[in-house]
């Protein structure tokens, strides 16, 4: 009777030990088949871009000689020494590849999301989809400081991609990544989310990537990242590497934030951003302890723009912003995308920490004017901060308009031109301003430099102070 027992407990050993193989081959074909049910599903919608660029044509001199004029060919001819006519240099033309994906139809029209950088300056696009018809496209819209552009073409019946939330993955979660790398029409690859809400690269003004392991070479630019369920959840956009290929890091633009744009670009023909008015800077321990703050989360408000949604609001310089709509904040990127992403008009909840306890207020938010932006830029880059004159100011001096200067960042370019508070701007590129936003307007009309023409110390002078 033992050895009975010793014989079947060593059978069922053996035989669990031979099925435990079957499940995990069972399991890696399940995934297989997961895998090419979504290549099935999304390679229809999923294009191969070719843009043609074509360099302005130009003329090269063979000569300098100093009467090169008709009057002085008329006398002596082509053929005297020294002297020959101009040759044309042709055009030259350059082609650049990369992918992209349906994502709407409207009509007789198809609407394809792809990269900027993909399509920049293109004089012909032409897309080829993987039954092998091809495309004549325009340009839709584009938007350079979040590197999003929209092609058109005419044509029906091309399955658009369905949108995923990107705000919902999860990092680990599988996601495909299809395109055309090296010119390699509709490959597939795998990986996972490596991480979410990467910021501050240096790729785009406006970035909040979404992180993966799934291969992306060059190409991939602009074709779907997609979940599972055949979603799209990202837009590949950039990769980090030492080498020029994959090694192992690339980025994405998140769903939610290319669908906001797309459909702009397709409704607008361009892009409207919300602005709060106000900037923010990390938040360290030290001044999260200073603050009595019981953790460290948020970023600190370090100015609050005159006029703008959030001084309405009661939102004052030291505060901390904890959240926007109920989300969690931990660096200015993320502030950023969301203030640019609030509808002009609509309602932004912000939390913030004032005085050792939570508050909560509502802004409205305004349109963001580019313009004014980067003339704020600029005032910042420069080192200063200035108010508008009053009458007696502007009485003694003998004009209708001037800026004061209140404030010098110290040992910016102001400072090293001497430029000091109390100092009255009266020019900004031959312009006369007589406000901060006519101050920060006319900085932006001259990128890199500008030239100030200042009242100090009872004269006139001019400066040029130069950013860039």
């Amino acid at each position: 009777m033992r050895r009975l027992v010793v014989f079947l407990l060593l059978v069922f050993t053996l035989g669990s030990a031979a099925a435990q193989p079957d499940a995990g081959l069972a399991e890696l074909r399940q995934t297989g088949r997961a895998f090419a049910q979504v290549a099935r599903l999304v390679s229809p919608s999923v294009v191969f871009i070719q843009a043609e660029t074509l360099e302005p044509e130009t003329e090269t001199r063979q000569d300098v000689w100093p009467f090169h004029d008709e009057l002085f060919r008329r006398f002596f001819g082509d053929d005297f020494p020294g002297l020959s006519r101009p040759e044309p240099r042709r055009p030259r033309r350059s082609t650049s590849q990369g992918s992209g994906f349906v994502f709407a139809s409207l009509g007789d029209k198809t609407y394809i999301l792809t990269n900027y950088h993909v399509v920049e300056n293109a004089s012909r696009i032409r897309v080829r989809f993987q039954d092998r018809r091809e495309f004549e496209a325009r340009l839709k819209g584009t938007d350079a400081k979040s590197d999003v552009a929209v092609l058109e073409i005419e044509a029906r019946g091309i399955p658009a991609l369905k949108w995923g939330d990107s705000e919902r993955l999860e990092v680990g979660e599988w996601v495909l990544a299809i395109g055309n790398p090296f010119g390699l029409s509709h490959t597939l690859t795998a990986g996972i989310v490596s991480a979410k809400g990467r910021s501050s690269l240096g790729i785009n003004d406006y970035e909040d990537f979404i992180q993966t392991d799934a291969a992306i070479n060059p190409g991939n630019s602009g074709g779907p990242l997609v979940n599972l369920d055949g979603e799209v959840v990202g837009m590949n956009t950039a990769i980090f590497t030492r080498s020029g290929g994959y090694m192992g890091v690339g980025f994405a633009i998140p769903s939610n934030l290319a669908r906001t744009i797309a459909e702009q670009l397709v409704s607008r023909g361009r892009v409207v951003r919300g602005y709060i008015g106000l900037t923010v800077q990390p938040l360290t321990s030290d001044i999260a302890e200073a603050l009595g703050l019981p953790e460290r989360r948020g970023v600190l408000i370090n100015q609050v723009n005159p006029g703008s949604p959030a001084e309405r609001a009661g939102v004052r310089p030291g505060d901390v912003l904890l959240s926007m709509d109920g989300i969690a904040l931990d660096d200015g990127g993320q502030f950023r995308n969301r203030a640019a992403l609030a509808r002009p008009g609509s309602l932004v909840r912000l939390g913030l920490w004032r005085d050792g306890r939570r508050l909560e207020v509502t802004v409205r938010a305004a349109e963001l004017d580019e313009v004014a932006l980067q003339g704020a830029g600029a005032a910042e880059a420069i080192g200063l901060g200035v108010r508008a004159a009053n009458a007696e100011e502007l009485r003694r001096l003998g004009v209708a308009k001037a800026v004061v200067v209140v404030a010098v960042q110290p040992g910016s370019l102001a400072a090293m031109a001497g430029i000091r508070p109390g100092t009255v701007i009266l020019e900004v590129n031959r312009q006369a301003v007589g406000n901060p936003a006519e101050f920060t307007a006319a900085l932006a009309q001259q990128e890199g430099a500008s030239l100030l023409r200042l009242w100090d110390r009872g004269s006139s002078r001019f400066v040029t102070l130069r950013w860039r």
